[in-house]
């Protein structure tokens, strides 16, 4: 019997160490992205990592791409799967009134509409097929909270924290035991936050307090953030349709 795990936004950043971290406890991972993560292809073994190639901003390479994944996941070899929807983008970092619409809806898309499609489809399937299925939404503290050139952020945050919870009803009213719970990660040394700190002042007015944690150290390590996550997802009770918060975990 196999475990598997289905990682978005594998390639960089939480989801490399979420894979990494999966990789080393024998569970078969699926790492989905437009680019694959060098490391990781060198470092994996032929029987237990693959990479799908995936741009989340399309719905149709989304339902084509993942059409294919379930059907290598719900097998009857399979012990149970874990989803993780980690993928997320910040931009655009601007001030509503100057938001640009192709930005808007890429953003959209790929932090709230995406999970919600594969989410979808995996209930679907585990629905169907009886096989123990756990979903994590990464999420943000910005998603419970509004920050000065974020609204697309945070609104695509608070969006997927409230499908979270959501779906979390619908399962405990069916009396499923499929699990879902979104996962908070804090502020970590990532790509993300390069961006961050990269961005005007005028659009995004927090910018000297975020530079500030980069330079006192404060920033937490993806590593560590992941190892909290895999932990929580294999060892743990999990509590559904609840946000879980790193500091929580730590």
């Amino acid at each position: 019997m196999m475990k598997y795990a289905v990682v978005t936004g594998g390639s960089k950043g939480l989801g490399a160490k979420i894979v990494r971290n999966l990789l080393e406890n024998n569970v078969y991972v699926i790492s989905v992205s437009r680019g694959e993560n060098e490391e990781i292809a060198q470092l994996k073994q032929v029987n237990n990592y693959q990479f799908f190639r995936c741009n989340l901003a399309s719905p149709t390479e989304i339902s084509n791409v993942f059409e294919e994944i379930t059907k290598l996941v719900f097998s009857p070899e399979t012990e149970g799967i874990y989803l993780v929807n980690n993928a997320g983008v910040i931009d655009p970092i601007e001030t509503a009134g100057n938001l640009n619409d192709e930005a808007v809806l890429r953003n959209v898309q790929i932090n709230l509409t995406a999970p919600i499609q594969i989410s979808n489809l995996f209930l679907q399937k585990a629905k169907e097929t009886n096989i123990p299925l756990m979903i994590a939404n990464v999420t943000s503290g910005a998603g419970e909270r509004p920050v000065h050139g974020w609204s697309l952020y945070c609104s695509t945050k608070a969006g997927i924290n409230m499908f979270t919870k959501t779906v979390s009803l619908e399962l405990e009213n069916h009396q499923s035991p499929i699990k879902i719970f979104a996962y908070s990660p804090g502020i970590m040394d990532t790509e993300m936050q390069q961006k961050i700190r990269s961005s005007s002042e005028a659009a995004f007015a927090e910018i000297e307090k975020f530079q500030g944690y980069k330079e006192k150290g404060m920033l937490r390590s993806p590593q560590v953030v992941a190892n909290a996550l895999v932990t929580l997802m294999m060892e743990k009770e999990i509590e559904n349709g609840k946000v879980y918060h790193v500091n929580e975990l730590l």
